[in-house]
């Protein structure tokens, strides 16, 4: 293990072209080496997805990734797992810490989006919570949320009438999900919905990882005349694992960089406005 560790250190990833090679020369199992090359292969797996795929329990599957992760060559996250040196899911404090520059300039390109007088929705994610704080100076506004921190991020500006939707608290980041959140949701038509992301695939699939935000995300671009997918410019070269919707249901991306020719040519093609901040 120490010498996978060392090469974790040195910036070497132990998986090279299928095979993780052990102390002393031996290897993992077939089934730990599919593990591991479904990882590679999409940057995250989920239990239920690896369980499903091999024909084994999902009780299996995290024993098989606890092993891994004791290896040093996976990691394990809430659900799933990803690679050792795989950003895709950064915990909330680590998210908090990065990229502030570019999501303070897609909060203000949003935020222009915004006219006083609109009710708004808005998603849940540390993007997201940037464009609330630029919200601030908009009145009246009327904001309906599932995110506790862009609540509190609003609750001291005049003006702007907050409502929380309500629900389950489901992570660190503060977000509200299950059947309350999906009611709530339900009684409210919006002007605009401010959605996030965790991933864009090629063909157009907007991506993220948890089952029970994506049903609220949808919810709230159901209920708006006009949505806005906000999201760094490295989102759109990211993998993730559950589908959240194509890029033609949304209006405007707002982001803070170049996007890939590819994601450029589908959004004329659909008629996408894209916004840089």
């Amino acid at each position: 293990m120490e010498d996978i560790q060392h090469d974790l250190a040195e910036g070497r990833h132990p998986v090279d072209n299928g095979t993780v090679m052990l102390p002393g020369g031996g290897t993992l199992t077939p089934r730990q080496q599919a593990i591991i090359a479904s990882v590679r292969q999409h940057g995250f797996a989920t239990i239920e997805a690896l369980a499903l795929t091999l024909g084994v329990s999902g009780q299996t599957i995290r024993r098989e990734v606890i092993r891994l992760e004791e290896l040093g060559v996976l990691r394990r996250f809430h659900g799933g797992a990803g690679l050792p040196d795989n950003p895709v899911r950064r915990s909330y404090a680590e998210k908090t810490q990065t990229g502030r520059d570019g999501k303070d300039r897609i909060a203000r390109r949003t935020a222009e989006q915004i006219a006083p007088g609109m009710a708004v929705f808005l998603d849940v994610g540390t993007t997201v919570e940037a464009v609330a704080r630029a919200l601030t100076g908009i009145s009246p506004l009327r904001v309906f949320t599932n995110s506790l921190q862009a609540a509190v991020a609003l609750a001291a500006s005049d003006g702007i009438a907050t409502f929380v939707t309500g629900g389950q608290v489901s992570g660190s980041d503060g977000s509200l999900t299950g059947e309350v959140t999906l009611r709530a949701l339900g009684l409210v038509k919006c002007d605009v919905a401010v959605i996030g992301f965790s991933g864009f695939d090629p063909d157009g699939s907007i991506m993220d990882f948890d089952h029970d935000k994506i049903a609220v995300k949808r919810a709230m671009m159901r209920h708006a005349r006009r949505v806005l997918l906000v999201g760094q410019a490295e989102k759109f070269g990211r993998a993730a694992v559950v589908r959240l919707g194509g890029i033609d249901e949304v209006d405007t991306i707002v982001t803070d960089g170049v996007l890939p020719d590819r994601t450029v040519e589908l959004a004329r093609q659909r008629g996408v406005a894209i916004l840089t901040g």
